[in-house]
């Protein structure tokens, strides 16, 4: 038979077990729907940035060649 003691006990390990489920869920989701989209965002500003530089650098090597 369990006692008073042995409720509380299961109860409070309940409460904390739903806690430590709920930030293990919202950490996924946040990954899911903020970090991961932002990463690929910014490796895609990144690769942006290079192809725009190397353009760059091809048109004024262009423009020298032909003065």
């Amino acid at each position: 038979m369990v006692t008073e003691f042995g409720w509380f006990y299961i109860g409070g390990m309940t409460v904390l077990f739903l806690f430590w489920a709920y930030g293990i869920v919202s950490f996924v989701l946040d990954l899911k729907n903020v970090i991961i989209p932002k990463t690929r965002q910014y490796i895609r500003g990144r690769r942006r940035l290079k192809e725009e530089k190397k353009e760059e650098e091809e048109r004024e090597e262009r423009e020298r060649q032909l003065y």
